[in-house]
């Protein structure tokens, strides 16, 4: 029988709210400007300052009206100041800003390059529980939750990254994680003026290809419909009541057999280097909550192979969204050859599975090969590359390196 804690971690693993302040300044782009904010409940009150490092916390309001945190550490723990170009973090799904800062300073992604001299920006999705604000909408509106990763594409990247950017008066690096990645690569695959603010990309667990994903309690929730029925329930909110999803959550583990009560490895792949004792610590920050809307996206991907905008389900409904019968894709071969990216992967992910990350390196083909640069690691999975306690060694000093030649 499943138990709540498993179901936590079930969320937390998968791909792994104030209101805005005074409106300081309106700039060209996606977003409005805020200033920053002084709550007691912060990332940076609760995760950064206690580690000895300085803090800012940013409200940035995307075009459509959502109000998103942002926090930026300026400078490593000896206190000097970063002299190196601003690096964007951005997470999985349900997961925040937290997901780089809860290993020791010595192990996450986040101090690592604030002690390296770099400018570190975190980012908070639409929904999570730091960004849940909206001109307009309460997380208690389903209309608050009637977005895909579509919108973090065309609003919340783009409203960071021009953040960043003002703020700063240079181009950043960017360095996603799962879910983070396929946002980064469906905005540079047709946003040019996005484009002209990065420096370079780490993608770590690129998702851009799922239909070979390996993870069987994935492939049969989305073979049973699983988002689009909670969604049709009304359900717009992910993930709903325990009551709701327990049930289906139990049918799902008694059909693939699966041990639920252990069920990082089954979903993930096995996690060589994760400190079972963060489990605790993680379970303070997650899981945050996404659209359900959102799920269905990303099952549409594992169920056609494709990597395309929301698919309304009719050639009618597309067309008054897109003008077209079928969705737009997103073409992975349009992304500029000259724009330096990192990779991140590894032989034991079973949700960036090593066959669709090839997938992805084969439309990339035609790349810089000077500016594409890839680190394998055969014992990796998909949460150790951002928890594993040798991640620094495996994939950030690598990372840093490639950071600091461009």
């Amino acid at each position: 029988m499943l138990n709540f804690s498993s179901v936590l971690t079930l969320f937390v693993l998968f791909f792994v709210s104030a209101n805005a302040s005074a409106i300081d300044k309106v700039f060209p782009g996606n977003a409005i400007i805020n200033s920053s904010i002084n709550d007691d409940d912060t990332i940076c009150k609760s995760l950064v300052q206690t580690q000895g490092y300085a803090c800012e916390e940013h409200k940035v309001t995307t075009e459509d009206g959502y109000i998103l945190s942002m926090q930026r550490i300026p400078a490593g723990r000896s206190g000097k100041t970063a002299s190196k170009p601003p690096v964007l973090l951005q997470h999985g799904i349900f997961s925040d800003a937290a997901t780089w800062l809860l290993n020791s300073p010595d192990e996450s992604l986040g101090f690592i390059l604030a002690d390296n001299g770099f400018d570190v920006w975190l980012a908070n999705t639409r929904g999570t529980k730091y960004s849940s604000g909206h001109t307009s909408l309460s997380p208690n509106d389903s209309a608050y939750w009637e977005w895909s990763w579509d919108e973090l594409v065309q609003y919340d990247l783009s409203a960071f990254v021009q953040y960043v950017h003002y703020k700063t008066g240079q181009k950043l690096h960017y360095v996603g994680h799962s879910l983070g990645t396929l946002i980064a690569l469906a905005s540079i695959s047709q946003q040019e003026e996005l484009i002209n603010m990065f420096r370079s990309a780490a993608l770590l667990c690129p998702i851009a290809y799922l239909n070979q994903i390996q993870s069987q309690l994935t492939k049969v929730a989305v073979q049973l419909h699983m988002a689009e029925g909670l969604y049709n329930l009304g359900y717009h909110e992910f993930p709903p009541g325990w009551d709701v999803l327990g049930p289906i959550l139990e049918k799902i583990c008694n059909e693939t057999g699966c041990n639920c009560s252990d069920i990082m490895p089954a979903l993930t792949g096995p996690n060589c280097c994760v400190n079972a004792s963060k489990a605790s610590v993680l379970l303070k920050h997650e899981p945050q909550p996404t659209a359900t809307k959102n799920i269905i996206h990303l099952s549409q991907m594992i169920r056609t192979g494709t990597i395309a905008m929301y698919d309304y389900g009719s050639e009618d409904e597309n067309k008054k969204h897109y003008g077209n019968p079928n969705p737009p894709a997103y073409d992975m071969r349009n992304i500029s050859r000259e724009l330096p990216l990192f990779l991140g992967y590894g032989g034991q992910d079973m949700l960036a599975d090593v066959n669709d990350v090839e997938a992805l390196l084969n439309d990339l083909k035609d790349h810089d090969k000077d500016e594409l640069f890839q680190v394998y690691s055969e014992e990796y999975a998909h949460v150790d590359f951002v928890l594993g306690v040798n991640a620094s060694q495996v994939v950030y000093h690598p990372m840093i390196s490639f950071f600091n030649l461009h």
